[in-house]
């Protein structure tokens, strides 16, 4: 099947495109030789760093820049590898930061933000809005905040507009009414809940959008750090609930960007 237009569609207004075809133009127009070209397109497509391999076009290929999972690594080689990311991209986003980490790279790399609740850390210079709507963060409780921070802030960082609707558990169902216009408004919602994990299934009972369900390790003995949650949110009976792992605010985060776009 033929496409009706270039791949590169799909990924147009990204830096990286930019960076790319400003190059090429400047090779054409013989301001840059193409000697000098090479040397700035080495890395593609990616730059070995010994303990990393940093994938500097990831951009290119998911329409999304490259994430640094920080759990398990060293401070400095979060630091090194953000470095590395930040010479060739805006935006970059860190997630599962211990304070630690988070100091050291904010001696080390200037204009970061750093999120306790969620240990996220993200440079965020281009804030160009890319979604086509609003995507909406929504936690039942105020223990899963965390994990919907992560959520929002990866969104936000991807180029979307987020609103953020906390505490609306089904305990008190009625503080989920009072936000029924924002939900119906919106063009994807992410839910976060931990406990019997049910918020998910009455926001997909009200709104006609995708629902992203995030189970959090949240709950007594019973919940099983989380798994009650997870079980309940796959046996949802509403059609338009999708789920992603335990706790995984960012996958969530991602996913709704990419909805967003199309």
């Amino acid at each position: 099947m033929q496409l009706k237009r270039p791949l590169t569609f799909w990924y147009a207004g990204l830096m990286d495109q930019q960076q790319l075809t400003s190059l090429f133009e400047q090779v054409k127009s013989g301001a840059v030789d193409i000697e000098s070209a090479v040397g700035r397109l080495r890395h593609m497509p990616f730059e070995d760093m010994g303990f990393a391999k940093v994938d500097h076009h990831r951009a290119l290929r998911h329409g999304m820049p490259e994430v640094i999972f920080a759990m398990g690594k060293t401070p400095e080689q979060v630091a090194a590898i953000a470095q590395k990311l930040l010479d060739n991209s805006p935006n970059v986003l860190i997630t599962r930061a211990s304070p630690e980490c988070a100091a050291f790279v904010a001696e080390r790399l200037d204009c970061g933000e750093y999120f306790p609740a969620s240990g996220a850390i993200r440079f965020w210079r281009d804030r160009s809005i890319r979604g086509v709507g609003t995507i909406a963060v929504v936690c039942a409780g105020t223990s899963d905040m965390p994990v919907a921070e992560e959520a929002r802030v990866t969104a936000e960082v991807m180029g979307n507009s987020v609103i953020a609707i906390h505490d609306v558990g089904v305990a008190g169902i009625h503080r989920l009414m009072q936000s029924r216009e924002k939900l119906t408004e919106a063009r994807v919602i992410v839910v976060c809940a931990g406990m019997e994990g049910a918020l998910p299934s009455v926001v997909g009972g009200l709104v006609s959008c995708p629902v992203i369900a995030v189970p959090t390790s949240v709950g007594y003995g019973a919940s099983f750090h989380g798994l009650s949650a997870l079980l309940g949110m796959l046996n949802s009976c509403s059609s338009n609930v999708s789920v992603v792992n335990i706790d995984n605010g960012f996958g969530a985060g991602y996913v709704a960007s990419l909805i967003n776009r199309k």
